[in-house]
């Protein structure tokens, strides 16, 4: 159910539960929500979290943005087979895996690269803006999170695997361990 109306006292709670995308829309466009230093707490009110982030634009535009983000968000999605697709006609995307390094190690997709932090300051730093990129990780929520930072960032083609490792395994193929690939 949305909420019916978003104001200035409304709570990120309320919004979250009524806008679970504006958790990515806010963080697109605001770069709020999206760590310890930039986030908030349930509890805050939307003018609170104006006010603390300095944000400059309207409150009516903040809550345009609340309204607008389940069609930011599914910008960033794009299912297994079609990554399956793409990469079995040859297209030059990077297929990164942002689960830990053990999760990593236990199994992966074949010619994905683990993403770390090295790997992303090197990507925000010096890839084309336009550099196909899919995410990945269990379930999609981390890669889905990652992916929004990427966009806020100026990565314009940026996606998250829906479903992550284990939508893979199940519409596409098994993963392949690390112990395999030595």
């Amino acid at each position: 159910m949305l909420l019916q109306h978003i104001g200035p006292d409304s709570t990120m709670e309320e919004i979250l539960h009524a806008y679970p995308s504006a958790k990515v829309g806010l963080f697109q466009r605001y770069h709020i929500g999206g760590c310890a230093s930039c986030g908030y707490q349930p509890t805050d009110t939307l003018a609170e979290v104006c006010r603390t982030h300095n944000i400059v634009d309207s409150l009516d535009a903040v809550i345009a943005c609340i309204r607008q983000s389940q069609e930011v968000e599914a910008k960033l999605h794009i299912q297994p087979t079609e990554v399956a697709a793409a990469l079995k006609q040859g297209e030059k995307l990077r297929l990164l895996d942002v689960r830990s390094p053990q999760e990593w190690e236990a199994a992966h997709i074949q010619g994905a690269e683990l993403l770390t932090v090295e790997l992303t300051f090197e990507a925000l730093d010096s890839w084309p803006k336009d550099t196909p990129i899919v995410l990945y990780s269990d379930h999609g929520r981390r890669s889905l999170d990652k992916a929004s930072y990427f966009r806020a960032y100026g990565l314009t083609n940026t996606k998250s695997m829906d479903g992550g490792s284990n939508a893979w395994s199940a519409e596409v193929g098994p993963l392949v361990p690390c112990s395999s690939l030595r």
